[in-house]
């Protein structure tokens, strides 16, 4: 897989995508990141990528000429496949789970951070979809861009050792993980549930499931709710 990720701070990305599961992905080839600068397609000398809000107002847009050029630019990077544009902003669908696996089944991503007071809203219409991670306003669409691409990256085939690791977590069947336990088996004076030690796979697998629904019906009843309305 490849993403291409337009930003006007490529080297915020260096860290993120240098350790854990992003960098094996990377290391084992499964995974191809691509930094594209916004600035290098700027039409003047000083590398200007956003101008005053027609009206008035606060704060500065980006320029819809600045972004066209850069996707143009972007979308001939990768020759297989159809790339799919994705504007990262507080006013795109909120991200999950669900739409992670979606996205990790394609040859090629371009993710556009946003910055400063949005984009021309012009935008719009050069992009495949919008996504956010949720109601609250960051500087910009570089550290959404991270989260999106670390979620894909643990879903490519053979990142992960074990193939079972992504199936059985919070989100993948519409409710939160079963709680997890290890050494010691004695703290204070909490302890490890004994049907855990038991060694019979069969109530261990039943504890976790009960485990698992209490715990969403406590913290996240909302996940229940979708999957009724989805079923229905």
């Amino acid at each position: 897989m490849h993403i291409s990720i337009i930003t006007l701070f490529p080297e915020m990305f260096s860290g993120a995508f240098d350790a854990s599961i992003v960098k094996r992905a990377k290391e084992k080839g499964k995974l191809h990141i691509h930094l594209v600068n916004l600035r290098k397609f700027a039409s003047d000398t000083y590398g200007t990528v956003d101008d005053h809000p027609y009206g008035g107002g606060t704060g500065m847009v980006l320029r819809v000429d600045v972004i066209d050029r850069a996707l143009k630019h972007t979308r001939t990077l990768i020759k297989e496949g159809t790339p799919r544009v994705i504007l990262m902003t507080p006013q795109g669908e909120t991200y999950t789970q669900k739409k992670a696996r979606q996205l990790s089944t394609a040859d090629h991503l371009i993710l556009l951070c946003g910055h400063y007071e949005g984009v021309d809203e012009r935008v719009r219409a050069l992009v495949d979809e919008e996504i956010s991670i949720g109601d609250y306003v960051l500087t910009g669409g570089e550290i959404p861009a991270m989260v999106l691409t670390d979620s894909i990256a643990r879903l490519l085939p053979d990142v992960l050792v074990k193939a079972d690791a992504t199936t059985n977590e919070s989100f993948e069947q519409s409710m939160l993980e079963y709680p997890h336990y290890t050494r010691p088996e004695i703290y204070g004076d909490a302890r490890v549930p004994a049907v855990l030690l038991s060694g019979n796979h069969k109530n261990i697998t039943k504890w976790r499931q009960e485990q698992a629904l209490e715990k969403t019906r406590k913290r996240r009843p909302d996940l229940l709710l979708r999957e009724k309305k989805d079923l229905a």
